[in-house]
């Protein structure tokens, strides 16, 4: 089937079969790696993208679905080679180990920042809850997390 996806910005024109999920289009028809299948289930996050502003678990949501709506990647944080307030925290507050979740928790944790979900940790660690960390840095997630909500909120 034809189907139009925005991701980052920019329209792809793809043929795809009606039950490729957006995971999937995006890794294996536009190349864009960063989001990871991690359980192919929706259990770990790790596939995490921003649909119009909401975080989906794109191992979940089928492309066509999508069609004509914003799709956001990690690959599209970084404007002209600077990272993404919440990109820098996690390197700043060592937020990943393995690296392997780290894409779908930054998606994620962007969507709890401007969602309003990032006023306690206790909060922070609730709505970050359906993304998984095999290496357990969740401490220092939650230290980026609030390191990056001062620099969003005033952006």
């Amino acid at each position: 089937m034809p189907v139009s996806l925005v991701v980052n910005g920019e329209t792809h024109q793809l043929h795809l079969d009606a039950r490729v999920t957006v995971l999937d289009a995006l890794r294996e028809h536009l190349h864009l790696t960063g989001s990871k299948k991690g359980c192919d289930q929706g259990q770990c996050g790790a596939c995490t993208v921003l649909i119009e502003g909401r975080r989906v678990l794109s191992c979940l949501t089928l492309a066509l679905t999508a069609q004509g709506k914003e799709i956001q990647t990690i690959e599209g944080l970084a404007v002209n080679g600077v990272l993404h307030p919440m990109q820098q925290a996690f390197i700043d507050q060592d937020g990943f180990q393995c690296g392997y979740c780290t894409p779908g928790q930054i998606m994620s944790a962007i969507a709890c920042v401007r969602e309003g979900h990032a006023r306690s940790d206790a909060e922070i660690r609730e709505y970050m809850s359906g993304n998984l960390c095999r290496c357990a840095a969740y401490p220092k997630i939650v230290a980026a997390i609030k390191q990056a909500r001062a620099k969003m909120s005033s952006a």
